[in-house]
């Protein structure tokens, strides 16, 4: 049978596949030293177990294996169980992307003090742009979060 491989750059190659061949072996067949490093997915399901045959998986002629390429070697061997990870998960590393929010939030708070104690320093546009910098900011922060 024949299997179209297709990947995240809409590139494709066709495969040419026996029913009873592995997962596994599809991978070191046409991915040789880098199977650790692909993943299939087949109708929305990432096809994990290597030993499962393309025909107990219900794939036939001519259908589409998504393929993806990461770029480190993870195996389910080294990801740490869920039960037992350390309270060091809740710590975040210290960078700029995560003091920006609060630096605008600050900025922010600041202006509309000063709008609210010093009104005649502000005019109506200013007003206006203030109102609407803060909701976008808003916008923004709830869509990250």
């Amino acid at each position: 049978i024949t299997v179209r491989l297709k990947f995240l750059n809409d590139t494709e190659e066709v495969a040419v596949v026996r029913p009873e061949d592995t997962v596994g072996g599809l991978k070191s067949k046409y991915f040789p030293g880098q199977e650790s490093q692909m993943k299939f997915i087949y109708r929305g399901q990432l096809l994990q177990d290597q030993r499962r045959t393309l025909r107990s998986l219900h794939i036939t002629d001519n259908c589409v294996i998504h393929c993806h390429r990461s770029r480190t070697t993870t195996t389910t061997a080294t990801l740490p169980d869920p039960g037992t990870t350390a309270s060091d998960t809740g710590s975040l590393p210290l960078g700029v992307g995560n003091l920006l929010v609060p630096a605008i939030m600050v900025v922010l708070a600041a202006v509309w003090y000063f709008r609210i104690n010093y009104r005649q320093l502000f005019s109506t546009p200013a007003t206006v742009s203030l109102i609407g910098v803060t909701v976008l900011f808003t916008f923004l922060v709830f869509g990250m979060y």
